[in-house]
C-alpha cells in the first residue's frame, strides 16, 4: 500500500429514530439526534469509521468548516492531522462541536491506519495487554420496583457489572427514594456483581451540592458501590477535591471535559479516583490515550465513558487493550445504536466479558442495511 493514502471526503450521518433516553432536563426523544457516525474516505478505496457524541447536523457543519484543513491530507497520521485540526481552530473555541467532530475523524483515521497496516488499532496505540475486558451494563435509573426488574433482566443476559444513573436520583430531594433505587438495583443484580452509581450532575440545573454528595456517598458505601460518578456539577473542582478526601467510595468524573488540557487541574489537584474521558468527544483515541497515561502518572484509574454507539464501544475496546490497567468498558444496555448496526454484534462470553476484536483497524464492520433504519441517508458513508 502506498504511503500516500490521502483523504478524499468525510461524511457524517446522524443516528435517530430510537435514541435512548438520558438527557438533560428536557428528555431526549427517540427522533432526536445525539450521535453521528463519521466516515473518512481515501483515494486508496479504504474507509475508516468513527463516532461523534453530538447532533448529526452539527457534526456535518463542523466537517464543512474543517474541510480546508483535512482535504488532501494523509490518512495515515491520525495524531498529527487531528492535532492540526485542533491547533487551527482554537479561535473558534476549544471543546464543543468542532472538538467532538474531530474526535470522530480521529477514530476513523486510526481505523484506516489499522486497515492499511493489517493491525488492530490497539497494537498501533501501543500494545495488546488482553483479549477480553468486562463491560459494565449502563442503565438509567427507574423507580425502585422497575429498577429491580430491569437490572435483573440484564443480569440474566450475562452482565456481571452495572452502572445505574440519572432518572429520579437526586432530583426529588428525597434521600429515601435515592436509597431505595440503589437497594433495588443491588437486590436485582446480587451481591457478587459490581455496582456503580452515576448522579448525572451535568444535567441541566442540577439541584444538589456538596453536602448532598457527602451524605449520598455514605449511603452508597452500605451497598458496596464501586464508584460515585458525577456527584457534583462539572466545574466544582474544589468540591470534587473535598468529596474525594472524605468519601468512603471512589469518586469518578470527567465525561464532560474535552481535550487533555482541561483534565490537568482535575488530575493534579486530586479531584478524581477514576477519570472518565469520552473518546467520541474528548478528541478521539489520540487524546484519550494521552489522558489515560497522564491519569496513571497521577495514580488515578482510567475508565472510558461510553454512552455512545457501537463504533464508540469498538474504540473503547481497542484502547482497553492498549493500556496496562484497564478492567472495564461502558456498554449501554438495550441501545439499538450499539446492538443493531454491526454486521457481527458484540456478544458476552460465558464469564460476562467482551472479547476485543482482533482484526485490522477497529475490527468491526457496519451493516449497511441495519444502519439504514437509523439514518435518513446512509449512502455517503459507503459511496466510495
Amino acid at each position: 500500500m502506498s504511503s500516500q493514502v490521502t483523504i478524499r471526503s468525510i461524511h457524517a450521518a446522524p443516528l435517530l429514530g430510537e435514541s435512548p433516553k438520558g438527557g438533560w432536563s428536557a428528555e431526549i426523544r427517540p427522533e432526536d439526534s445525539i450521535h453521528a457516525i463519521i466516515a473518512v474516505h481515501t483515494d486508496a478505496g479504504i474507509t475508516g469509521y468513527g463516532s461523534v457524541f453530538t447532533d448529526g447536523r452539527l457534526a456535518k457543519a463542523a466537517i464543512d468548516v474543517l474541510e480546508p484543513l483535512w482535504r488532501g491530507e494523509t490518512a495515515l497520521e491520525p495524531e498529527r492531522l487531528t492535532e492540526k485540526l485542533h491547533q487551527n481552530t482554537f479561535w473558534m473555541g476549544r471543546g464543543g462541536t468542532l472538538t467532538h467532530a474531530i474526535s470522530g475523524i480521529d477514530i476513523a483515521l486510526w481505523d484506516i491506519l489499522g486497515k492499511v497496516t493489517g493491525q488492530p488499532v490497539a497494537r498501533l496505540l501501543g500494545g495488546t495487554y488482553r483479549e477480553r475486558v468486562k463491560p459494565y451494563c449502563s442503565l438509567l435509573m427507574e423507580e425502585p420496583g422497575l429498577m429491580r426488574e430491569v437490572v435483573a433482566r440484564y443480569r440474566a443476559q450475562g452482565f456481571r457489572a452495572f452502572k445505574i444513573g440519572w432518572g429520579p436520583f437526586g432530583r426529588r430531594d428525597d434521600s429515601k427514594l435515592d436509597e431505595a433505587i440503589v437497594r433495588a438495583a443491588r437486590e436485582g443484580i446480587g451481591e457478587d456483581a459490581k455496582l456503580f452509581v452515576d448522579a448525572g450532575a451535568s444535567d441541566a440545573h442540577w439541584p444538589q451540592g456538596l453536602k448532598w454528595a457527602m451524605r449520598t456517598a455514605e449511603m452508597l458505601s452500605d451497598y458496596d458501590v464501586g464508584w460515585f460518578e458525577e456527584a457534583l456539577v462539572p466545574d466544582a473542582i474544589d468540591d470534587f477535591c473535598h468529596l474525594r478526601r472524605v468519601s468512603p467510595v471512589p469518586i469518578a468524573g470527567g465525561e464532560v471535559l474535552t481535550r487533555r488540557q482541561s483534565f490537568i487541574p482535575f488530575l493534579s489537584r486530586g479531584a478524581f479516583d477514576i477519570v472518565q474521558p469520552d473518546a467520541t468527544k474528548v478528541g478521539g483515541l489520540s487524546e484519550q490515550r494521552r489522558i489515560a497515561w497522564m491519569a496513571q502518572d497521577f495514580g488515578v484509574k482510567y475508565v472510558g465513558h461510553g454512552w455512545n454507539t457501537a463504533l464508540g464501544v469498538a474504540a473503547d475496546l481497542q484502547l482497553a487493550n492498549a493500556l496496562p490497567n484497564v478492567d472495564l468498558v461502558e456498554f449501554i444496555g438495550g441501545s439499538p445504536y450499539v446492538d443493531g448496526i454491526l454486521a457481527q454484534p458484540f456478544a458476552l462470553d460465558a464469564d460476562g466479558f467482551l472479547p476485543i476484536p482482533q482484526g485490522p483497524g477497529l475490527g468491526v464492520a457496519i451493516d449497511r442495511d441495519k444502519l439504514a433504519r437509523y439514518t435518513p441517508d446512509p449512502a455517503p458513508l459507503f459511496e466510495e
